[in-house]
């Protein structure tokens, strides 16, 4: 044990802590199982142990889960499934790859490029990766329809090197690795990026944690289509390839039960255990492999576990006495890493010296033998026998925990050294090493020429070993990774099916997340596209009054319904189904996010076009999810994002937490998020059937990444909880204005005021519109003051618009500059500007070096508490009566009212009595 540390936690305890009061009995029945083996094999012996432990659980006999077991390989030699491959072809363009996966890195730090690279990960994890190209990655044109397969994103260098080897990449390709404008047209992206690279990676894996989370709804979302008779995809695998430092992600683990929940054994986790995170090691007291095997197993996951190779196969079977597995099980991860660092004269002395029969096990080896004797992840065999145990396996998910080296081969400088990750240059003795290590045909004199740039390496492919390359790809199915956009045609709905967003709410009162609802509902029902919809929610549907969707859409449940449901008499029963079209992740924003990018990807994924609208909760979307939202812009994700009981003063009784004043900011920094604010159902018609159509219209236009020209966008609409009247739509409603941003709801009504009267602006959104046309109301009544009413749809676009505008005048000096769409539509509205919603000012105030008027802001800044919504609106003074002192006080400045106007206005209003607030309904409320 190292520095003295208790390592009892790595092993099951199963016997440690029981006395054994007759030794000679315990001995006959270990000999008996010894015997068993020996005779019948290891597979006999597995069913006799399950059936007497089986046995022992009906006895009443207390057995204790077996959550880790000893530290070697989980399927034992005999059970290994013979390797089909042409080894030393497939070991010779493996050398090819590592090198060149080392060189373009290295290469990419020569002198006035210094753009980086990970050198270190792929050397360490390059076996696991191809025994899955050459054997088991299916690709696009597999009958099958082909595996998705997530990357590990620190391994890019050794994709793009596969691709150089198969002719899909040149080297000027390898040169542009992270040089993406400077050599465009020929640059490779750091890490997988589908919006950077869209017709070869499919998933963006780099951000820690997310990885792991969407592949998990990947599996998911595959099972979907598939019990949804959408397309079959039984013989489809999904693979996500994982490090042991990035296991500490919450999200890494956190979703682990779905995957067993649901049986997903169309997934595969493949954990690249090197021992290291970026700085040291991952459990340097503890063992992360035995650690995972636990947390796995006890998520109801199959492990196995692949720890050492071939070579320690035969001194496994002569350690009869188990002294052997005893140090393996006991050594902690810190002294495993340093072994790795050192030497085999090293390894003998404080490894195998620890006990005096280990030390004899390897008397006749040499300090060389020793240091060869490989980790599991660096043998194809080994490797090959758990991916094919682990697609055969059926019930259950698959995780492979791989016992690996970083920076494998590369050198003393590089092996399991702490540092490893950051280095990313090789001086010229570490060339000569690792290209002597990888048997690499190229000479001192190339390498010495100039060391900044070796050469990379390619047989030609007429080479034999290139040929069976190529011959295996074909065999399975093409080229991987690889992403098409192809897919099937989309009907759009029928324009009646919008026809209900425009109706209004007659004499009875909806809030605008209701109206939303009922237009959800008819599109759901629209017979041609209405299958395409798939409604997430993290378990909040009843609160939105998407309860509406249980007994007709119904919640999917791959296992249906095997329960009697508490509420099966009313109208609206939960309702699960294998062919439910409404996802319900429960409590689970993140896992949300994940099925709503695996839908929302799936018309390049699958070829089959599906259109996700994921709800969520006040603020439990881009506060809580915002990575993940980031992750689903790269894979070009496209779908409706619904913040339900949104606004910073519409929920308060739930209180701080609840009370979101800042989501449309967070979500303006993605830039695939078209947001919006509206404030009446037929306005969020328009803007949904404007999605609709830019996602997947016929004039949609291509694959392109710059704003205008992209269609692979996320569209997210403000939903409120405050029931209003809901107005039918006018008759010549500026549609071209509700898209844009924002058009002219309700001019000022001259009746009653003088010709001449000070005049001024109010723009609104979402839920602060109607406290604006009461606003309009009070100041011609009471103050003769004539108010146009601007209903902004969104703040957020007309501010893209204004710094679009602003960056053609900037390219194109000398050319007429174009007018941005706000300037546009407030040319000759005359007066101060007051500018109103229910979140920070900073959401309004985007747009305000794009208004030529005189400019204030009304929002709600600081933290949200509860209390009534008139109260709230009071404090935080965006309610109808501050917005009538703010146009007073702007009116006076401007000498268009009498000076002492406002300070009368807010005593007669009682603007600093949070009692005496009277904006805004009651009800609603969740």
């Amino acid at each position: 044990m190292a520095a003295g540390e208790d390592t009892s936690h790595i092993l099951s305890g199963l016997t440690n802590q029981l006395p054994d009061r007759d030794p000679e009995e315990t001995a006959e029945w270990v000999e008996s199982l010894d015997s068993l083996i020996r005779e019948q094999g290891t597979e006999r012996a597995q069913f006799i142990m399950r059936s007497l432990l089986q046995r022992a659980g009906a006895q009443s006999v207390g057995v204790p889960m077996v959550t880790t077991t000893d530290y070697v390989n989980t399927i034992p030699v005999d059970q290994e499934a013979e390797f089909p491959g042409n080894e030393e072809y497939e070991r010779r363009y493996r050398a090819y790859m590592r090198w060149n996966a080392a060189v373009m890195v290295h290469r990419a730090q020569r002198a006035n490029i210094g753009v980086g690279g990970h050198i270190s990960t792929y050397a360490g994890a390059a076996t696991l990766y191809e025994v899955g190209f050459n054997h088991f990655f299916r690709g696009k044109d597999h009958p099958g329809g082909g595996d998705q397969v997530f990357f590990q994103g620190h391994a890019s260098p050794g994709m793009y090197a596969r691709a150089f080897m198969e002719g899909r990449l040149s080297e000027e390709d390898l040169d542009g690795f992270r040089q993406e404008k400077s050599k465009e047209g020929h640059a490779l992206s750091s890490y997988p990026h589908p919006r950077l690279m869209p017709h070869f990676w499919e998933f963006p894996t780099v951000s820690m944690g997310i990885g792991p989370m969407n592949a998990i709804y990947q599996a998911q979302s595959n099972r979907y289509l598939h019990n949804r008779g959408l397309k079959d995809t039984s013989d489809q695998q999904v693979w996500a390839f994982l490090g042991d430092g990035e296991m500490d992600e919450p999200e890494s683990r956190g979703l682990l039960q779905l995957a067993a929940n649901e049986n997903l054994d169309n997934l595969n986790f493949v954990i690249n255990c090197n021992l290291q995170r970026l700085d040291g090691p991952v459990r340097g007291n503890g063992k992360i492999m035995q650690e995972l095997e636990a947390f796995f197993r006890g998520a109801g996951w199959n492990v196995i576990k692949v720890v050492w190779g071939r070579e320690w196969d035969d001194l496994l079977t002569k350690d009869t006495d188990g002294s052997l597995v005893k140090i393996m099980n006991e050594t902690p991860d810190g002294d495993y890493q340093t072994y790795k660092a050192e030497s085999g004269g090293f390894v003998r002395e404080h490894f195998f010296g620890k006990d005096p029969a280990t030390k004899d096990l390897v008397a006749d080896l040499t300090d060389d033998q020793i240091w060869n004797l490989k980790r599991g992840g660096h043998d194809y065999r080994k490797v090959y026998a758990a991916y094919k145990a682990a697609t055969e396996f059926k019930g259950k998910p698959t995780v492979i925990l791989a016992k690996t080296v970083k920076g494998y081969g590369l050198g003393p400088r590089f092996e399991g050294r702490n540092a490893t990750h950051q280095m990313k240059k090789l001086t010229v003795e570490d060339l000569k090493e690792f290209r002597d290590y990888l048997r690499i045909p190229i000479t001192d004199t190339q390498l010495e020429a100039d060391p900044y740039s070796p050469p990379y390496y390619h047989p030609g492919h007429d080479a034999p070993e290139i040929v069976y390359l190529h011959e295996r790809r074909k065999a399975l199915g093409g080229a991987v990774p690889e992403r098409r956009a192809s897919h099937d045609a989309v009907a759009l709905p029928d324009p009646r099916t919008f026809d209900v967003a425009k109706r209004g709410s007659g004499k009875q009162q909806a809030a605008t997340t209701m109206a939303f609802v009922r237009l959800l509902k008819d599109l759901i029902r629209d017979k041609n596209f209405g299958h395409r919809i798939v409604p997430i929610v993290p378990d909040e549907s009843r609160t939105f009054g998407m309860d509406a969707f249980f007994p007709t859409a119904k919640i999917y449940n791959p296992k249906g319904q095997n329960y009697l449901s508490v509420d099966r008499d009313l109208v609206l029963a939960y309702k699960e189904s294998a062919q439910g079209q409404l996802i319900h992740p429960g409590i689970n924003e993140a896992g949300a996010v994940a099925a709503f990018t695996a839908a929302g990807t799936a018309y390049a994924t699958h070829g089959v076009p599906l259109v996700p609208v994921y709800v969520f909760y006040s603020m439990f979307g881009f506060q809580r999810t915002g990575d993940a939202f980031w992750a689903a812009a790269d894979q070009m994700t496209r779908g409706f994002i619904i913040g339900a009981t949104a606004g910073r003063t519409t929920l308060t009784g739930e209180g701080l937490q609840h009370a979101d004043g800042h989501s449309p900011l967070l979500a303006s920094t993605n830039p695939a998020v078209v947001t919006y604010d509206p404030a009446y159902g037929y306005e969020m018609g328009h803007i949904i059937r404007d999605g609709l159509e830019r996602m997947y219209g016929e004039a949609a236009s291509g694959e392109g990444t710059g704003a205008a020209s992209d269609k692979n966008l996320m569209y997210y609409l403000t939903v409120y909880n405050e029931p209003i009247t809901q107005p039918a739509e006018p008759e010549e409603l500026d549609v071209e204005g509700v898209i844009k941003g924002i058009y002219l709801l309700a001019p000022a009504k001259a009746e009653g005021l003088r010709e001449n009267s000070p005049r001024t602006q109010i723009l609104a959104s979402g839920v602060s519109v109607p406290w604006a046309l009461e606003a309009q109301r009070i100041l011609a009544e009471d103050w003769s003051v004539s108010a146009d009413v601007w209903s902004v749809t969104s703040w957020n676009e007309l501010r893209r618009d204004g710094l679009a505008a602003e960056e053609e005048a900037f390219l194109k000096p000398g050319e007429p500059a174009r007018v941005p769409f706000i300037t546009q539509q407030l040319e000759g509205a005359t007066g101060p500007v007051v500018a109103v919603s229910d979140y920070m000012k900073a959401v309004p105030d985007q747009i305000r070096q794009f208004v030529p008027n005189e400019f204030a802001t009304l929002g709600a800044d600081g933290f949200g508490f509860s209390d009534t919504r008139a109260a709230a609106r009071r404090f935080f003074k965006n309610d109808t009566h501050s917005i009538v002192v703010k146009a007073l006080q702007m009116l006076a400045a401007r000498g268009d009212v009498e000076e002492g106007a406002p300070s009368y206005a807010m005593d007669r209003y009682k603007l600093l009595d949070v009692t005496a607030g009277t904006t805004g309904a009651t009800g609603g409320d969740a």
